[in-house]
């Protein structure tokens, strides 16, 4: 007992030995995968800050560019209605001189009209001519004030279209980075789940045949204990046996004395009859009878002790051959008890050793489904969480462009109001024709 207790004592230890680094492993896989999410998640976090940094410095970019090609914008319109006014002016002073000399003509044709007359004639002329082309000047000045006007609304109105396309593009783009981030977290969760799951079922496969193993092993050593034990049981037996064999003639040799004490007690007894009849009768009988009495007493006494003598070894043979018969017939006895009692006791070992082995086995079927229960609902709650999150990401996809599009629809209407106040009309058609201001 003491050496399976110490057996037993050494198997847990293995036991308890391999599920602490079992432990360990598991430890060490899930460190690792921890690391390795959060690495994700820095590295997610950094590629966000860098596409931001990148969206507002393409912001920036487009701001300038727009800066610079609305100043360019207007500088041409400016230059072009400067070219058109030089054109418009020298136009009026080639029309105003051949007014006048119109003018001079008809009145140099025109004899009957007095000198004085005609000057302020002429005069008055000039002064209308000049009011005239000074109105036109005017109103060409006021609708070139009126085309620069509307066309830098609407090239800003441009410009904050083309802005709002650039802030689209740029959250789309951010939306489209995070769906692909949380992808790639989803596609990394589920291989670091498969792979905690065949750790999982690799581990309890490796604890429970070692379980197992020692197990068989202790069966092993508690049979082959069991059937050396048998073994000796039945030399300790045998030996036994071999003993009452060598010491049987002892005890049959006590016997044999005691019986031949007992002969020859009987014996004396019957000599001191002999010798009390034979008295009585030598006493009773004359004395010329004595010869035939003694004779007959002799013969008398000689028969009676040959048929005791006989009755000696008839005890004798008889005690014999019981004794032995009764040692052959008690070692049998023993042997069959011996036979019976070792085959219960292999017979309890063996239903022992099932009942453990189907205990064990339980358990471990036991260990297998609870196993698979833990991995099915992990599995269930990592699905569940995945879904959770895609829902989660679309609705603020949905809700962030909706914002925006709100804001910039409102920033488009706001601006358009306001032309509208400005006396602009509808920018959202305007083309750029032609200058004509007449």
């Amino acid at each position: 007992m003491s050496g399976y207790k110490r057996m037993r004592r050494q198997h847990q230890k293995q036991l308890i030995a391999l599920e602490n680094k079992l432990k360990a492993e598991m430890d060490e896989h899930r460190l690792k995968l921890q690391k390795e999410v959060e690495t994700h998640a820095n590295n997610s976090s950094i590629e966000l800050e860098k596409l931001a940094k990148k969206q507002v410095a393409i912001i920036e970019k487009e701001a300038k560019v727009a800066a610079a090609d609305e100043k360019k914008f207007q500088q041409q319109i400016l230059a072009q209605q400067k070219k058109d006014l030089t054109t418009f002016l020298e136009s009026q002073k080639k029309q105003y001189k051949i007014c006048k000399e119109k003018i001079k003509e008809e009145m140099n044709e025109d004899h009957s009209t007095p000198k004085k007359e005609k000057q302020e004639r002429i005069s008055k002329h000039k002064e209308n001519l000049q009011h005239t082309q000074a109105e036109e000047e005017a109103h060409l000045l006021t609708q070139q004030r009126l085309y620069y006007d509307k066309n830098c609304r609407f090239f800003k109105r441009k410009i904050m279209i083309k802005r709002h396309e650039v802030e689209q593009q740029n959250i789309r783009e951010e939306l489209n980075k995070k769906r692909t981030q949380k992808e790639m977290e989803h596609a990394m969760l589920i291989r670091h789940d498969e792979s905690t799951r065949e750790l999982e079922y690799r581990q309890l496969h490796t604890l429970q045949k070692l379980r197992m193993d020692l197990i068989r092993l202790q069966h092993q050593t508690e049979l082959e204990n069991q059937l050396e034990y048998n073994k000796r049981r039945e030399r300790e037996l045998h030996r036994k046996h071999v003993m009452e064999l060598r010491q049987q003639p002892k005890n049959l040799k006590a016997m044999e004395m005691q019986i031949k004490k007992q002969f020859q007690d009987t014996c004396k007894v019957q000599t001191k009859q002999y010798k009390a009849l034979k008295n009585h009768q030598l006493e009773v009988t004359p004395k010329n009878e004595h010869k035939t009495i003694l004779k007959t007493l002799k013969d008398e006494q000689t028969r009676k002790l040959a048929i005791l003598a006989e009755q000696y070894e008839q005890s004798i043979n008889e005690m014999m051959a019981s004794q032995a018969l009764r040692l052959d017939e008690a070692q049998e006895a023993e042997c069959q008890a011996l036979r019976l009692q070792l085959q219960q006791e292999m017979e309890l070992l063996n239903a022992y050793q099932s009942k453990i082995k189907m205990q064990t086995e339980a358990q471990h079927e036991r260990e297998l489904q609870k196993l698979e229960q833990r991995v099915s609902l992990r599995r269930a709650h990592l699905e569940q969480k995945i879904e959770e999150e895609l829902a989660a990401l679309q609705k603020e996809r949905s809700e962030r462009i909706k914002y925006l599009l709100e804001r910039q629809e409102r920033e488009i209407e706001t601006f358009d109001m306001e032309s509208l106040r400005m006396g602009f009309g509808n920018l959202v058609t305007l083309d750029f024709p032609k200058e004509d201001y007449r």
